[in-house]
């Protein structure tokens, strides 16, 4: 009982430790909207109190989240990894795998935020379901790449190849969705998750390219969706697509401000719930049928679980009631004045600081220092992410005022994705591609892609076309701009390698 307590104790101070850091990452993009708001585009008190409770209530929720993800989602990932591998069963595992990848899927909330804004065109269903089948099926590719040692490079080449084969036979208006779709997939759910089973896979093996093959996991998964909804486009061959009227809550005083948030919180308790229950069932099925952990692994990973569920409550109530509107709000603001334009500095500078508030981001960068021992800073990490994503905002922004095809963006972005494949070293390629899906987390479906339907729909341009493709193109540049990373880590290498050379041969010359 005093180790338990002790446990808790400890878990206090972290706590507060993390919620700091996750206010530092949040306070940026809230100034910028609180500037925006106080000069070119004001917005009524209402919304604005709305706007600073949801992002106290970010704050609070990433921090809560990363702490139940170090503590609850990255151990039960890699648990079930390495027991699954344990087997050493393909009948196993292949069916394991799909559940596994179909479920986490299915509760993604970043996926539900994208799947809402679709309900005049098709059921949510439709798309939640086959975006989860796309997973599933790649999970298990990802799962057999590792087991049989099949280089990362080849298999996203081929991968992308059917991808844009298919998008050729795809209704125009389905090509932004399809993109969109891999990279909501990739969330706060899903990536703790899908990371940790495959370092536990890794894990299982013994040679030098293990801890590479541990990372790729996510960038696979990312695509699944995109072919699964391409699939879906040509069946169900729409010629438009129409998204939901945001609703904005009137909120007159605080009375009405704590109602909103009160009569939201429930909705995201149950949600939350269906998310967490699948994961922590699987948790418990390995438990009595594999190796099991000791009593105190397990109360600490419920203690994390508990912590992994208030966060992403808090979190995606901040993010929904606080964060989705104004952004929405202000996108059809500013689409409307004389010199909208600005809303391509503005969308950059934006995008630059809303990576830093992806839950999904620290629990990538934090695996990726500790598995490289610090060869990767996280810093290092987290400002190629920044810039990537503040170019992909800028430049759909762009695609917005000027009505150009997202395929003009796509096709030779990840041309130079794949070419740069074959000039970085492994890891920094799996940990780029990874990346993409990572940074195309809750706050870009939440408050990005709002902030895009909203210049759309002010400047008259086609929703289905322009409109999405916001997450696709946050999804896309971290894949260059992480392996241009790798390039500069490769030649640094280099340099202190011939400098070594280059003294031994001085000192045998002196000797």
């Amino acid at each position: 009982m005093k180790r338990r307590s002790h446990f808790l104790i400890l878990d206090r101070t972290i706590i507060s430790q993390k919620v700091k850091e996750a206010f530092s990452s949040v306070l940026p993009i809230t100034a910028i909207v609180l500037f925006l708001c106080f000069t070119i585009v004001p917005l009524d008190n209402g919304l604005l109190l709305s706007f600073i409770v949801g992002a106290l209530l970010v704050s609070v929720g990433m921090g809560l989240f990363t702490l139940g993800a170090d503590t609850a989602m990255t151990p039960i990932g890699e648990y079930v990894g390495t027991s699954v591998m344990r087997t050493k069963k393909i009948w196993i595992i292949v069916p394991v795998c799909f559940i596994v990848g179909v479920l986490i899927t299915i509760s993604e909330p970043d996926l539900q935020v994208l799947a809402s804004q679709l309900t005049k065109t098709m059921n949510s269903w439709t798309l939640i379901l086959s975006v989860g089948v796309g997973v599933g099926v790649f999970l298990v590719i990802a799962f057999l790449r590792i087991v049989l040692k099949v280089k990362l490079s080849y298999l996203l080449i081929f991968s992308y190849a059917v991808v844009f084969i298919l998008s050729s036979f795809v209704p125009d208006a389905f090509i932004p969705l399809a993109f969109d779709s891999g990279g909501v997939t990739t969330g706060p759910m899903s990536v703790p998750f899908i990371i940790a089973i495959g370092t536990g896979v890794a894990a299982m093996r013994s040679d030098k390219s293990a801890e590479t093959d541990g990372f790729g996991l996510t960038a696979l998964c990312s695509i699944g969706p995109i072919i699964a909804v391409m699939i879906l486009g040509i069946i169900f061959k729409p010629t438009s697509i129409d998204t939901g009227a945001e609703t904005i809550n009137i909120v007159d005083n605080s009375k009405d401000l704590l109602y909103v948030f009160l009569v939201a919180i429930p909705h995201y308790f149950k949600e939350v719930a269906i998310a967490l229950l699948p994961i922590v069932a699987f948790f418990f099925i390995f438990q009595l049928l594999g190796t099991k952990l000791s009593r105190h692994n397990v109360d600490r990973i419920l203690i994390g679980v508990i912590y992994t569920y208030l966060g992403l409550v808090l979190f995606l109530t901040g993010v929904n009631v606080g964060f989705l509107p104004v952004g929405s709000y202000l996108g059809e603001a500013i689409g409307k004045l004389s010199y909208n334009w600005i809303i391509v500095p503005i969308g950059m500078l934006i995008g630059y600081f809303v990576v830093a508030a992806e839950p999904a981001v620290h629990v990538l960068t934090k695996q990726v220092y500790e598995i490289t021992s610090g060869a990767i800073p996280k810093k290092a990490l987290r400002f190629s992410l920044m810039i990537g994503v503040a170019v992909s905002v800028g430049l759909a922004m762009l695609r917005i005022l000027f009505d150009i095809p997202i395929m003009y963006f796509l096709i030779p972005g990840y041309l130079i994705a794949l070419i740069l494949t074959f000039i970085v070293p492994d890891m920094f390629t799996a940990i780029a591609f990874d990346s993409g899906g990572v940074a195309s987390g809750a706050m870009t479906a939440s408050f990005l892609m709002p902030l895009a339907l909203g210049i759309c729909s002010s400047v008259g341009m086609n929703v289905a076309t322009q409109g999405f493709g916001v997450v696709a193109m946050v999804a896309m540049t971290p894949l260059i701009t992480i392996q241009i990373l790798g390039l500069i880590f490769k030649i640094k290498k280099a340099k202190i390698k011939q400098k070594i050379t280059e003294l031994n041969v001085v000192e045998e010359i002196i000797e």
